[in-house]
């Protein structure tokens, strides 16, 4: 069969790379695209035409038994393959690659100056035959441990194709396993040059860089290899593993507890406290901090279980804590996690099915207390600590790049505990449903960020369901959107977001430390009521800042027409209403605003107004309009920027 191309624009567009080629090279692309397994067509350029000739007739004929050998090869099975590699070579002795076939043959057998033989006559008819070229490569290499010819074949190879990573990652891969480090690894390199996404390659250099000792590198690239590896195949089992062993060199070393002492004293100056860290196996989670101001303390000591691994990454992640915590507190911004027996009982009310099928099947009352009091305490750890570990883990990521190999081995373990936790067949029976659900969201959260970190994909094991994976998404997602700017103290924003998300917010408190702690006279608690009635001028640190972020927003916005309708509504509303109803509907809304309004939220609920749901936006527009018509002195104080939209609406309200 003759296919005959004339030489045109059309030509080059549906062959886009012919483009300023030479007559030899476009030759080597029409044989290269037309060639069928080992049959290769003749390609002539005669002239406005190129003619490419392929025998059909051969590769019918051949072709069956050209795929049989080659099966049989795969399979190591050589004596069924050679009789009819024989007869093939015999009907086509210039088939470079029946040569070629026939030298992979007799050197596995053994027969290596056979095999170079063989393999000469490949060459001789086809000399751009890669791997023919690699394959004497490899025989001088291993059999001959003749290095210097091998390195003449495989740079040719390399001249014949330059741009094939995976031909040069092996040509590497050969001189690594003859112990030839210094040689396999410009291969390597050169292979990472042309494709950096190949994990071969970087599991190779972190095998080198292992050899060498140099364990920081060897975690980076075998970490490299796993992240890349989507096939999760054996390559990417020996990757993990060797993550792993690396791992466990680096922490022999002992060198993170330098990281974490040098840390540690640099805390202990900027919080003005000694830091004592006590190994302890007794305490229920892998690490705590016990603040000094919490129990009267003048040092603050941080409890680690040795029994876990890479416990200087515990050590780390508490210290972070308290470095948090004292940026939070020298912007009067640190917050308290606080929750009493009123909490607790609500928690009860919410789980009372499942306590009374424990009472049912006879668990003792003693012990059915002490499970609803762990669910609570453990719920409450999770929604308190997830979100501020997110922020820590990232901290100690970019910050601590030499911990690393610590945070790995440490986080796999918590993760793989966190499992057990939500999938443990027992504990589903046994455990309450909704807070079992809140809690692997949690976890995926948790493991969501372990993936980003060290790509090593563990969501799966938690048995999610799709609600939960999403949730846990969406709020990862928030997450990532806090952390690109976060601020001192604005952690405490995310605890408060999702647990009002996850419905945990009546499970706790979050209090302003510098309130909690702080001990007023009744005359002064007197004097600041009758001096601030609603709370106004009183708004914490938190709270200020949020005013702060929302007024830039509306800034930003301009002129908002939804807020202009609202008010609209709410003049109506108030319209033939005494100013006292109005000022005490103010006095409302303005004490329930302490806690807060969000544009973005709904169902926000006025006593004084019955029947009526408000969105965010609804909401303020109300607070706006009842303090400029009840309480127009203190209108300033509420700090809404909506001046404009309330001068449109009056207008407007005709």
């Amino acid at each position: 069969m003759r296919i005959a191309h004339k030489i045109d624009d059309f030509l080059e567009t549906i062959f886009p790379e012919l483009n300023n080629l030479s007559k030899e090279k476009v030759i080597q692309l029409f044989k290269d695209y037309y060639s069928y397994g080992a049959f290769v067509p003749n390609v002539e350029i005669e002239g406005e035409f190129i003619f490419v000739d392929i025998d059909i007739k051969t590769i019918e004929n051949q072709d069956g038994d050209y795929r049989k050998v080659v099966d049989f090869c795969e399979k190591g099975n050589y004596s069924e393959a050679k009789p009819i590699l024989t007869k093939l070579l015999s009907k086509n002795p210039t088939n470079s690659e029946y040569h070629r076939i026939k030298g992979q043959i007799l050197s596995d057998e053994g027969n290596i100056e056979g095999a170079i033989d063989t393999l000469i006559d490949a060459l001789r008819w086809d000399p751009t035959n890669k791997w023919a070229l690699i394959l004497m490569g490899n025989i001088f290499a291993r059999s001959k441990d003749d290095i210097a010819t091998a390195m003449k074949y495989y740079n040719q190879a390399l001249i014949v194709s330059p741009d094939d990573h995976i031909a040069i990652n092996n040509l590497g891969a050969n001189l690594m396993s003859q112990g030839k480090t210094e040689e396999a690894k410009n291969f390597f390199y050169k292979a990472l040059a042309i494709n950096p996404d190949y994990p071969n390659t970087h599991f190779a250099i972190a095998l080198i860089s292992q050899m060498e000792n140099d364990n920081h590198s060897a975690f980076y690239s075998a970490l490299k290899s796993l992240r890349l590896n989507t096939k999760k195949d054996e390559l990417y089992e020996q990757s993990l593993g060797l993550v792993f062993q690396i791992c466990q060199n680096i922490i022999e070393s002992d060198e993170g507890m330098g990281i974490a002492y040098a840390y540690k004293l640099k805390l202990e100056t900027e919080c003005s406290k000694d830091i004592t860290i006590i190994a302890e196996d007794s305490i229920p989670t892998a690490a705590k901090f016990e603040f000094a101001e919490n129990y009267n303390r003048k040092e603050h000591i941080l409890k680690y279980n040795p029994n876990y691994p890479a416990k200087e990454h515990l050590i780390m992640h508490e210290l972070v804590h308290l470095d948090f915590a004292t940026q939070a507190r020298n912007n009067d911004l640190n917050m308290l996690f606080i929750s009493d027996q009123s909490h607790v009982n609500s928690f009860t009310l919410k789980i009372k099915p499942t306590l009374a099928k424990l009472t049912k099947i006879g668990i003792p009352e003693d012990a059915i207390i002490n499970f609803t009091n762990g669910l609570f305490e453990g719920i409450n750890r999770q929604i308190f600590n997830t979100p501020i570990d997110l922020f820590i883990e990232k901290y100690l990521f970019s910050e601590y790049p030499e911990l690393r190999p610590y945070q790995f081995v440490s986080l796999y373990n918590l993760i793989q505990e966190s499992i057990k936790a939500v999938t443990d067949e027992k504990i589903i029976d046994l455990s309450p449903a909704d807070v079992l659900s809140k809690s692997k969201i949690l976890n995926l959260i948790n493991a969501l960020q372990f993936n980003e970190l060290f790509g090593l994909n563990t969501v799966h094991l938690f048995n999610p369901s799709e609600s939960e994976l999403k949730i846990a998404n969406d709020l990862y997602k928030e997450f990532l959107e806090y952390e690109k700017d976060r601020e001192p103290g604005e952690e405490y924003e995310l605890v408060k977001n999702w647990a009002d998300d996850l419905k945990l917010d009546d499970n706790f408190e979050l209090i302003n430390e510098i309130k909690f702690r702080a001990t007023r006279s009744t005359d002064n608690i007197l004097e600041s009521i009758e001096n601030d009635p609603y709370g106004i001028n009183s708004i914490d640190p938190n709270q200020q800042r949020e005013m702060d972020k929302f007024q830039k927003s509306q800034a930003e916005i301009g002129l908002n027409m939804a807020v202009v309708m609202f008010m609209i509504d709410a003049l109506q509303y108030f319209k033939e209403m005494p100013i006292s109803e109005i000022k005490k509907i103010a006095m409302e809304i303005a004490l329930q605003g302490t806690m807060g309004y969000h544009p973005e939220k709904k169902d926000y609920r006025i006593n004084s107004i019955k029947g009526k749901l408000f969105s965010g936006y609804h909401i303020l527009a109300y607070y706006y309009v009842s303090f400029a018509l009840g309480i127009p002195e203190m209108l300033n104080d509420i700090q809404l920027p909506f001046k404009d939209e309330y001068e449109m609406a009056k207008n407007m309200n005709i």
